[in-house]
Protein backbone atom coordinates (compact mmCIF):
# COMPACT_ATOMS: atom_id res chain seq x y z
CA UNK A 1 0.00 0.00 0.00
CA UNK A 2 3.06 2.27 -0.14
CA UNK A 3 2.68 3.09 -3.79
CA UNK A 4 -0.73 5.44 -3.55
CA UNK A 5 -1.11 9.23 -2.70
CA UNK A 6 -2.87 10.34 0.48
CA UNK A 7 -6.02 11.74 0.25
CA UNK A 8 -7.01 15.41 1.04
CA UNK A 9 -10.23 14.89 2.13
CA UNK A 10 -9.75 13.72 5.70
CA UNK A 11 -13.10 11.98 6.00
CA UNK A 12 -16.15 11.87 4.60
CA UNK A 13 -18.55 13.27 7.31
CA UNK A 14 -19.04 13.03 11.00
CA UNK A 15 -16.50 11.86 13.70
CA UNK A 16 -14.43 9.06 14.48
CA UNK A 17 -16.62 5.37 14.65
CA UNK A 18 -15.80 3.01 18.02
CA UNK A 19 -14.73 0.40 15.89
CA UNK A 20 -12.40 2.27 13.46
CA UNK A 21 -10.98 4.29 17.01
CA UNK A 22 -10.86 0.40 18.79
CA UNK A 23 -8.61 -1.12 15.72
CA UNK A 24 -6.95 2.23 15.51
CA UNK A 25 -5.40 1.84 18.97
CA UNK A 26 -5.02 -1.79 19.14
CA UNK A 27 -2.62 -1.77 16.16
CA UNK A 28 -0.91 1.47 17.67
CA UNK A 29 -0.40 -0.39 21.28
CA UNK A 30 0.88 -3.27 19.57
CA UNK A 31 3.08 -1.72 17.83
CA UNK A 32 5.13 0.47 20.59
CA UNK A 33 4.84 -3.23 22.62
CA UNK A 34 6.79 -4.90 19.48
CA UNK A 35 9.63 -1.88 20.15
CA UNK A 36 9.65 -2.11 23.95
CA UNK A 37 9.82 -6.03 23.87
CA UNK A 38 12.58 -5.65 21.51
CA UNK A 39 14.38 -2.93 23.71
CA UNK A 40 13.86 -5.37 26.08
CA UNK A 41 14.82 -8.87 25.05
CA UNK A 42 16.94 -7.94 22.06
CA UNK A 43 15.63 -8.10 17.86
CA UNK A 44 17.51 -11.52 17.01
CA UNK A 45 17.09 -12.85 13.78
CA UNK A 46 13.97 -11.68 14.17
CA UNK A 47 12.00 -9.51 16.24
CA UNK A 48 10.23 -11.60 19.04
CA UNK A 49 6.54 -10.63 18.73
CA UNK A 50 6.91 -11.42 14.68
CA UNK A 51 8.59 -14.83 15.48
CA UNK A 52 5.82 -16.14 17.41
CA UNK A 53 2.68 -13.74 16.29
CA UNK A 54 3.58 -13.14 12.48
CA UNK A 55 2.13 -15.34 10.01
CA UNK A 56 5.32 -17.89 8.74
CA UNK A 57 3.68 -20.03 5.51
CA UNK A 58 5.90 -22.77 6.44
CA UNK A 59 5.13 -22.80 10.39
CA UNK A 60 1.77 -22.88 9.44
CA UNK A 61 1.69 -26.09 7.15
CA UNK A 62 4.31 -28.03 8.87
CA UNK A 63 4.03 -26.50 12.76
CA UNK A 64 0.05 -26.09 12.64
CA UNK A 65 0.43 -22.34 13.61
CA UNK A 66 -3.02 -21.67 13.36
CA UNK A 67 -3.29 -18.30 15.85
CA UNK A 68 -0.62 -16.18 13.54
CA UNK A 69 -3.76 -16.08 11.24
CA UNK A 70 -5.82 -13.78 13.03
CA UNK A 71 -2.39 -11.99 15.07
CA UNK A 72 -0.51 -11.10 12.25
CA UNK A 73 -2.92 -8.56 10.80
CA UNK A 74 -1.90 -6.62 14.35
CA UNK A 75 1.91 -6.48 13.87
CA UNK A 76 3.83 -4.22 11.83
CA UNK A 77 7.11 -3.56 10.04
CA UNK A 78 9.54 -2.03 13.00
CA UNK A 79 12.13 -1.07 10.44
CA UNK A 80 9.74 2.83 10.23
CA UNK A 81 6.46 3.70 10.54
CA UNK A 82 5.18 4.25 7.06
CA UNK A 83 3.63 0.92 7.11
CA UNK A 84 2.03 1.46 10.30
CA UNK A 85 0.53 5.18 9.93
CA UNK A 86 -0.32 4.47 6.04
CA UNK A 87 -2.24 1.87 6.67
CA UNK A 88 -4.19 3.68 9.97
CA UNK A 89 -4.35 6.66 7.87
CA UNK A 90 -6.41 4.54 4.87
CA UNK A 91 -8.46 2.40 7.52
CA UNK A 92 -9.87 5.90 9.50
CA UNK A 93 -10.21 7.63 6.19
CA UNK A 94 -12.16 4.64 4.39
CA UNK A 95 -13.49 2.75 7.26
CA UNK A 96 -15.39 5.51 9.30
CA UNK A 97 -18.20 5.43 6.74
CA UNK A 98 -18.36 1.34 6.06
CA UNK A 99 -18.99 0.98 9.61
CA UNK A 100 -21.57 3.72 9.61
CA UNK A 101 -23.64 1.52 6.96
CA UNK A 102 -22.87 -1.80 8.85
CA UNK A 103 -22.75 -1.12 12.06
CA UNK A 104 -20.21 -2.09 14.76
CA UNK A 105 -20.32 -5.77 15.42
CA UNK A 106 -20.53 -6.19 11.61
CA UNK A 107 -17.92 -4.26 10.86
CA UNK A 108 -15.52 -5.89 13.35
CA UNK A 109 -16.62 -9.06 11.84
CA UNK A 110 -16.10 -8.16 8.37
CA UNK A 111 -12.41 -6.61 9.15
CA UNK A 112 -11.22 -9.85 10.82
CA UNK A 113 -12.86 -11.53 7.86
CA UNK A 114 -11.05 -9.67 5.26
CA UNK A 115 -7.74 -9.96 7.32
CA UNK A 116 -8.24 -13.74 7.56
CA UNK A 117 -9.01 -13.76 3.66
CA UNK A 118 -5.65 -12.12 3.11
CA UNK A 119 -4.05 -14.46 4.88
CA UNK A 120 -5.17 -17.70 3.30
CA UNK A 121 -4.29 -16.39 0.08
CA UNK A 122 -0.90 -15.57 0.97
CA UNK A 123 -0.22 -18.76 2.36
CA UNK A 124 -1.73 -20.26 -0.72
CA UNK A 125 0.75 -18.48 -2.80
CA UNK A 126 3.60 -18.62 -0.32
CA UNK A 127 3.22 -21.99 1.07
CA UNK A 128 6.90 -23.08 1.85
CA UNK A 129 8.18 -19.49 2.56
CA UNK A 130 9.50 -19.15 5.82
CA UNK A 131 9.25 -15.11 5.64
CA UNK A 132 6.65 -14.06 8.12
CA UNK A 133 4.37 -11.69 6.80
CA UNK A 134 2.64 -8.98 9.41
CA UNK A 135 0.22 -6.03 8.79
CA UNK A 136 -2.94 -4.22 8.42
CA UNK A 137 -3.10 -3.71 4.78
CA UNK A 138 -5.37 -7.07 3.75
CA UNK A 139 -7.94 -6.25 6.18
CA UNK A 140 -7.83 -2.29 4.90
CA UNK A 141 -8.17 -3.68 1.22
CA UNK A 142 -11.26 -5.46 2.30
CA UNK A 143 -12.39 -1.73 3.95
CA UNK A 144 -11.47 -0.07 0.90
CA UNK A 145 -13.58 -2.66 -1.61
CA UNK A 146 -16.23 -1.86 1.32
CA UNK A 147 -16.23 1.66 0.13
CA UNK A 148 -16.38 1.11 -3.13
CA UNK A 149 -19.12 -1.54 -3.11
CA UNK A 150 -21.44 0.83 -1.26
CA UNK A 151 -20.56 4.31 -2.19
CA UNK A 152 -19.09 3.31 -5.64
CA UNK A 153 -19.70 7.06 -6.65
CA UNK A 154 -18.39 9.04 -4.25
CA UNK A 155 -15.54 11.52 -5.33
CA UNK A 156 -12.27 11.21 -3.89
CA UNK A 157 -9.47 14.01 -4.18
CA UNK A 158 -5.99 13.00 -4.39
CA UNK A 159 -2.88 14.80 -4.19
CA UNK A 160 -1.21 13.70 -7.02
CA UNK A 161 2.54 13.39 -6.72
CA UNK A 162 1.35 16.00 -3.19
CA UNK A 163 0.90 18.60 -4.86
CA UNK A 164 -1.65 18.62 -7.93
CA UNK A 165 -5.16 17.78 -6.60
CA UNK A 166 -7.39 15.46 -8.87
CA UNK A 167 -10.60 13.90 -8.67
CA UNK A 168 -11.33 10.13 -9.02
CA UNK A 169 -14.43 8.07 -8.37
CA UNK A 170 -14.01 5.66 -5.51
CA UNK A 171 -14.92 2.61 -7.64
CA UNK A 172 -11.97 3.51 -9.62
CA UNK A 173 -9.81 4.00 -7.03
CA UNK A 174 -9.87 1.14 -5.52
CA UNK A 175 -9.64 -0.67 -8.52
CA UNK A 176 -6.18 1.15 -9.23
CA UNK A 177 -4.90 -0.22 -5.56
CA UNK A 178 -6.22 -3.62 -6.68
CA UNK A 179 -4.58 -3.49 -10.43
CA UNK A 180 -1.63 -1.97 -8.81
CA UNK A 181 -0.87 -4.92 -5.83
CA UNK A 182 -2.07 -7.35 -8.76
CA UNK A 183 0.77 -6.42 -11.34
CA UNK A 184 3.31 -6.18 -8.83
CA UNK A 185 2.14 -9.73 -7.48
CA UNK A 186 2.18 -11.31 -10.73
CA UNK A 187 5.39 -9.45 -11.96
CA UNK A 188 6.83 -9.77 -8.60
CA UNK A 189 7.80 -6.39 -8.00
CA UNK A 190 8.87 -5.20 -4.35
CA UNK A 191 8.66 -8.70 -2.72
CA UNK A 192 9.02 -6.68 0.76
CA UNK A 193 5.27 -6.38 0.11
CA UNK A 194 2.70 -9.04 0.43
CA UNK A 195 0.82 -7.86 -2.65
CA UNK A 196 -1.48 -11.56 -2.76
CA UNK A 197 -2.66 -10.79 1.17
CA UNK A 198 -3.94 -7.65 -0.42
CA UNK A 199 -5.78 -9.42 -2.94
CA UNK A 200 -6.96 -12.14 -1.28
CA UNK A 201 -8.30 -9.09 1.51
CA UNK A 202 -10.17 -7.37 -1.48
CA UNK A 203 -11.47 -10.09 -2.96
CA UNK A 204 -12.50 -11.67 0.69
CA UNK A 205 -14.33 -8.60 1.13
CA UNK A 206 -16.21 -8.27 -2.34
CA UNK A 207 -17.09 -12.00 -1.89
CA UNK A 208 -19.04 -11.34 1.31
CA UNK A 209 -20.68 -8.62 0.52
CA UNK A 210 -22.00 -9.37 -3.21
CA UNK A 211 -23.29 -12.70 -1.21
CA UNK A 212 -26.44 -10.93 0.43
CA UNK A 213 -25.59 -7.62 1.23
CA UNK A 214 -25.56 -8.94 4.95
CA UNK A 215 -22.01 -10.13 6.69
CA UNK A 216 -23.97 -12.73 8.87
CA UNK A 217 -25.23 -14.62 5.37
CA UNK A 218 -24.54 -18.51 6.14
CA UNK A 219 -25.65 -18.03 9.77
CA UNK A 220 -28.87 -16.58 8.79
CA UNK A 221 -29.25 -19.09 6.22
CA UNK A 222 -28.37 -21.48 9.00
CA UNK A 223 -30.53 -20.73 11.52
CA UNK A 224 -33.29 -20.37 8.99
CA UNK A 225 -32.73 -24.00 8.46
CA UNK A 226 -32.75 -24.83 11.96
CA UNK A 227 -36.02 -23.19 12.65
CA UNK A 228 -37.45 -24.59 10.20
CA UNK A 229 -36.61 -28.28 11.14
CA UNK A 230 -37.13 -27.70 14.78
CA UNK A 231 -41.03 -26.35 13.12
CA UNK A 232 -41.45 -29.22 11.10
CA UNK A 233 -40.40 -31.59 14.11
CA UNK A 234 -42.82 -29.46 16.77
CA UNK A 235 -45.80 -29.93 13.92
CA UNK A 236 -45.23 -34.06 13.49
CA UNK A 237 -45.08 -34.37 17.44
CA UNK A 238 -48.06 -32.47 17.37
CA UNK A 239 -49.82 -34.37 14.48
CA UNK A 240 -48.82 -37.34 16.19
CA UNK A 241 -49.91 -36.55 19.78
CA UNK A 242 -53.57 -35.50 18.02
CA UNK A 243 -53.76 -38.91 16.44
CA UNK A 244 -53.03 -40.34 20.05
CA UNK A 245 -55.27 -38.63 21.95
CA UNK A 246 -57.80 -39.27 18.93
CA UNK A 247 -56.81 -43.15 19.60
CA UNK A 248 -57.76 -42.90 23.30
CA UNK A 249 -60.67 -41.61 22.95
CA UNK A 250 -61.99 -43.83 20.92
CA UNK A 251 -60.86 -46.61 23.21
CA UNK A 252 -62.86 -44.66 26.41
CA UNK A 253 -65.97 -44.75 24.17
CA UNK A 254 -65.16 -48.68 23.64
CA UNK A 255 -64.89 -48.95 27.29
CA UNK A 256 -68.20 -46.98 28.16
CA UNK A 257 -69.97 -48.97 25.59
CA UNK A 258 -68.33 -52.84 26.54
CA UNK A 259 -66.25 -52.79 29.28
CA UNK A 260 -62.36 -52.89 30.16
CA UNK A 261 -62.43 -56.49 29.88
CA UNK A 262 -63.45 -56.36 26.16
CA UNK A 263 -60.41 -54.70 25.21
CA UNK A 264 -57.26 -55.91 23.19
CA UNK A 265 -54.03 -56.46 24.29
CA UNK A 266 -52.80 -53.24 21.93
CA UNK A 267 -55.82 -50.99 23.28
CA UNK A 268 -54.72 -51.78 26.91
CA UNK A 269 -51.23 -50.74 26.03
CA UNK A 270 -52.23 -47.86 24.61
CA UNK A 271 -54.36 -47.05 27.64
CA UNK A 272 -51.26 -47.82 30.32
CA UNK A 273 -49.05 -45.15 28.34
CA UNK A 274 -52.01 -42.78 28.19
CA UNK A 275 -52.15 -42.91 32.00
CA UNK A 276 -48.14 -42.80 32.06
CA UNK A 277 -48.13 -39.82 30.23
CA UNK A 278 -50.73 -38.13 32.34
CA UNK A 279 -48.96 -38.91 35.53
CA UNK A 280 -45.72 -37.31 34.04
CA UNK A 281 -47.38 -34.46 33.91
CA UNK A 282 -48.93 -33.83 37.34
CA UNK A 283 -45.47 -34.70 38.99
CA UNK A 284 -44.62 -31.49 40.49
CA UNK A 285 -41.07 -29.93 39.30
CA UNK A 286 -38.51 -30.51 42.00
Amino acid sequence: MAYYERSVRFGFGGGMTTAVKYLLIINCVVYVLQHLMEMLFGSGPEPLLIKFFGLHPAWFFSKFQIWPLFSYMFLHDQSGLLHLLFNMFVHWMFGCEVERTLGFRQFIKYYLICGIGAGLLHLIIYYDSPVPVVGASGAIYGVMVAFAVLFPDRHITLLLFFILPVQILAKYLVMIFVGISLFYGVVGLDKGVAHFAHLGGAATGFIFLKLDWRLDYFGTWLRRKRESRQLLQKIKKEQNMQRFRERVDAILDKINEVGYDKLNADEKRILQEASEQLSRQKEPEN
